[in-house]
């Protein structure tokens, strides 16, 4: 089973992304769960979203404490909160994130080759191309490149079931643009 933590704020669409995911995961025929951790937060409070994906029927009901993955969707998020806790030896952590390589490392917490480190510039490109910070959509695509777990024909069914003709076809640009420019640092 590989599950995985999304690190958001409100209204930038970690549960959706988490929904999204779990949405391709099944057209690939896997079994999944998703689902969100909030209170009566307001809209920029942080949240917390997981995903869970098996070839098996997860018989699991709790929120994921032990990660393979985490994934950070605004960079502010590092200066106050661990979101390597509980990280899985040699996990994976994706963040929205340009800027000093060093400066990320020490934001995390972390040691170079600690964890493997995957970063692309999601609040750049869905202002370029939604005109909005919603960064869900392009954490995505980073994901996607950094491992593989659902198919790309997935996850574009998963986004046109989601959303609407034009703002389908918006985000679906969005992920193939972050998973174009996802490296690891």
């Amino acid at each position: 089973m590989l599950e995985i933590r999304w690190h958001g704020r409100g209204g930038q669409g970690a549960w959706t992304a988490a929904n999204l995911l779990a949405m391709a995961a099944a057209y690939d025929g896997k079994h999944v769960q998703s689902f969100p951790a909030f209170g009566p937060e307001r809209s920029g409070a942080p949240i917390l979203a997981f995903t869970r994906i098996s070839d098996e029927p997860i018989d699991l009901h709790s929120m994921v404490y032990e990660p393979d993955i985490v994934i950070v969707l605004d960079p502010t998020l590092l200066k106050n909160v661990n979101v390597v806790s509980g990280l899985k030896k040699n996990g994976l952590i994706i963040v929205n994130y340009e800027g000093d390589t060093d400066k990320l490392y020490n934001m995390l917490g972390i040691k170079k080759d600690e964890y493997k480190v995957v970063v692309t510039p999601a609040t750049k490109l869905a202002l370029d191309i939604l005109k909005r910070p919603i960064t869900n959509t392009p954490m995505i695509g980073a994901l996607i490149k950094a491992a593989p777990i659902v198919s790309f024909e997935s996850i574009e069914k998963a986004v046109k079931k989601r959303f609407p003709g034009s703002i389908a076809e918006k985000n679906i640009a969005l992920i193939k643009e972050a998973y174009k420019l996802a490296k690891e640092v």
